[in-house]
């Protein structure tokens, strides 16, 4: 298990006036309305885009062979987008076949060649039948503002957006890139610093992410957050993964402190070692397969400042930050390294856009 690794950082005080934090959030929006998803292109990129012919098998194996999490799907037989792979499709795919095995007399090596076999377009028909929220077939034009970008990446609750344009002399659609949430942040780390620096107000003054409400916190039940232990069976997770519609789980021990984090990520990893039909083994175990360049948990108070976050988000591929108590909370009772609340990079992109359902400012 890899331990806690905490980001270098700066306490930030909140001494700055309101009017300073919120001129800096108006510039950022401005920047991001006047700037294209072109223009938040890294300057080389790859892009892998899967037919939705090819089998689960296949594409995990592309996936995993390549480094990435999630892909465009392409339907070659109407030449168009048709959506994206992503780990999440992975969890409700396992669960299915989990499940199927669980409660028929159906034997593991027939689910096995049954899945090796399936085409990714069969995921969707899987989903129905778990009854989980099909993702949205949203996309987005290259030339569209990336604050426009944004909005559908809150509206949508999607992590990311895939560009599209289409070719001049067949009218068909074409893929060019895919804009992510951390792309997005990264792009605005890089391209306000000035402003970055007067966002020096609190996480817990801003309300940034979900945190353990007060009874939860007396019972250790951790809500509205899922958590898990090192004896969790990882079933349990890929559950909490499936009916969430969450990409991680904080590892807590008996008192509360944060250990580590099982990432959807993880499972991918369970299926490159052909065990994910066997989830009964627990967290802990599971955690030992796990790749050795994994980077340690990513963890804040709610003292640290927006400003610290997105100058950690820039330095480093940071996808959640874990919240726990520090010297504030243990001083009032508390327990130093305890949980206290995630944030997401969806928590702070919709902080910095703002309200979707508002007027736009001016």
């Amino acid at each position: 298990m890899q331990p806690l690794r905490k980001p270098s950082r700066r306490r930030a005080g909140s001494h700055l006036p309101q009017e300073t934090h919120e001129t800096a959030l108006h510039a950022i929006r401005t920047m991001l309305r006047g700037r294209t998803g072109y223009d938040a292109f890294p300057v080389s990129f790859r892009l892998i885009v899967l037919d939705t012919k090819l089998s689960v098998t296949r594409a995990l194996q592309c996936l995993l062979a390549n480094n990435v999490v999630s892909a465009p799907l392409w339907n070659s037989d109407k030449s168009a987008f048709a959506g994206m792979l992503t780990v999440l499709d992975i969890i409700h795919l396992i669960q299915y076949y989990y499940k199927l095995a669980s409660d028929t007399d159906v034997n593991y090596d027939n689910i096995k060649k049954d899945v090796e076999r399936l085409p990714l377009e069969s995921l969707r028909e899987i989903e129905k039948e778990l009854g989980v929220a099909q993702p949205t077939l949203l996309s987005e034009h290259p030339n569209a503002s990336i604050f426009d970008a944004a909005k559908l990446l809150i509206q949508t609750h999607a992590r990311r957006l895939p560009l599209l344009d289409r070719d001049s002399e067949t009218g068909h659609e074409v893929i060019v890139s895919v804009l992510t949430q951390y792309r997005l942040l990264k792009f605005v780390s890089m391209n306000c610093p000035s402003e970055i620096q007067q966002l020096n107000h609190t996480l817990r003054k801003l309300k940034i992410g979900t945190y353990v409400s007060p009874a939860g916190s007396s019972t250790r039940t951790f809500d509205p957050i899922a958590t898990a232990t090192l004896d969790t069976p990882v079933f349990d997770v890929v559950q909490m993964f499936s009916e969430r519609s969450i990409s991680a789980v904080p590892i807590v021990n008996e008192e509360g402190i944060v250990v580590d984090m099982y990432e959807t990520v993880d499972v991918l990893t369970l299926v490159r070692l052909g065990v994910y039909l066997n989830l009964d083994l627990t967290v802990g175990e599971a955690l030992k397969t796990r790749s050795p360049d994994f980077l340690g948990v990513v963890i804040c108070t709610a003292s640290d400042s927006l400003r610290t976050l997105l100058e950690l988000i820039k330095k480093r591929r940071v996808h959640r930050l874990v919240v726990v108590e520090g010297e504030e909370e243990e001083r009032n009772g508390g327990r130093k390294g305890r949980l206290l609340g995630i944030i997401t990079l969806s928590d702070v992109l919709r902080y910095i856009i703002g309200e979707v359902d508002i007027a736009e400012e001016p």
